[in-house]
């Protein structure tokens, strides 16, 4: 039932451009092109080599477009998850803006069932999609974890979560009018059901590097109230940006989105090892050493101390043997508690016999004080 719940949900939640605005043809030199649907021209130029066109098959059999684009300057790459009602061939002008102002390399891909993607959209399928970009970007392009950040915009925020959650080391995370569930985008609910698609809201807490929001004030599709929330789930968010007057699909209009999102970019590309070490630790919320070392120190005498008992316990069955020259009774208790087990020590530097009458280590009072 929650399957068939899932796939009418799907219905409503994604809505690829009919028709595509673009198509891929192979050119003589065996190159993939994107040709535009509607000019029947090349969207780049023939010459141009920082725009690669990619068929990437995924896990579930479908075969994917993606766009990589090529910055010379770039030390950070950038994996665009884009939103519902759009696809590649709307985007490209967008990318090329992002990957000047930016100084990143940028690979967009369109998922299952938009553009020139086969198979049809689904909440798993563009798990897959995402999977398959990755794995795409570390064997062909050689990028790590590391030095890759995740954009996912509205819906794309799904599958953005989804990766940045399996990767520990990830540069950093933006989610652009990002959901916190699809049911909750539709119903306004604050729990979570079976069927709900896109729960964000329990792979949010699972990412580990700097998110940053952006979203609208003046959302009318998702409400700003999801982008507050994930914000403040994240393990380590960084400083949002609440558009004023922003709406769903206009946020790229307004000068402070660029403007904050290349601080973004740049704090990330400086960020060091050990500052993400650092980070690390304080997620972690070890206590401070010197108080460490002394509540060891505790637990040591405790530990030692239990230790003493266990030996006494060990110098019991030892003692049981007919030691005692006066009546030689295996019984006897001067026998029974006279310390002449050779392992036995009272190791623990803070404990100290405190009877007052005999100061004996074997003495029931100090024993059971």
């Amino acid at each position: 039932m929650g399957c068939l719940i899932s796939q009418l949900a799907a219905k409503f939640a994604f809505f690829p451009p009919s028709p595509a605005t673009y198509q891929v043809k192979k050119r003589d030199d065996g190159r993939l092109v994107a040709v535009s649907t509607t000019s029947s021209m090349p969207i780049t130029s023939c010459d141009d080599n920082s725009l690669d066109v990619l068929l990437i098959d995924t896990k579930r059999g479908n075969k994917i477009v993606a766009f990589y684009l090529r910055n010379p300057y770039a030390r950070l790459t950038l994996l665009y998850s884009h939103g519902n009602a759009a696809d590649l061939g709307q985007l490209y002008d967008l990318f090329v803006q992002l990957k000047a102002n930016l100084r990143v390399n940028l690979m967009g891909y369109d998922y299952s069932g938009y553009g020139a993607s086969t198979g049809k959209p689904s909440e798993f399928d563009t798990y897959a999609d995402i999977e398959a970009i990755y794995e795409c970007l570390e064997t062909e392009y050689g990028v790590s974890q590391e030095n890759l950040i995740l954009y996912g915009q509205s819906v794309g925020s799904g599958p953005t979560l989804h990766l940045a959650a399996q990767l520990p080391r990830l540069r950093g995370v933006v989610l652009h009018s990002a959901i916190l569930s699809g049911l909750r985008v539709v119903c306004h609910v604050k729990f979570t059901l079976c069927f709900d698609i896109y729960k964000n809201v329990n792979k949010i807490r699972k990412v580990k590097c700097p998110v940053l929001v952006i979203h609208g004030t003046e959302d009318d599709v998702v409400n700003w109230l999801h982008g507050n929330g994930l914000w403040k789930m994240a393990r380590d968010p960084y400083e949002p940006l609440w558009i004023k007057g922003g709406g769903h699909c206009n946020l790229e209009l307004y000068p402070d989105y660029i403007r904050h999102l290349c601080r973004f970019i740049q704090e990330m590309e400086n960020i060091t090892t050990e500052i993400r070490l650092k980070k690390i630790w304080q997620t972690l919320r070890l206590p401070k050493r010197s108080n460490t070392a002394t509540s060891t120190n505790k637990r040591c005498c405790r530990i030692k101390f239990r230790c003493f008992k266990i030996k006494l316990r060990c110098c019991r069955i030892k003692f049981r043997r007919p030691k005692c020259p006066e009546c030689l009774k295996p019984g006897c208790v001067r026998c029974f508690w006279r310390p002449k087990c050779p392992i036995w020590q009272p190791r623990c530097p803070v404990w100290q016999p405190k009877c007052p009458k005999c100061w004996r280590p074997g003495c029931i009072s100090c024993l059971c004080w």
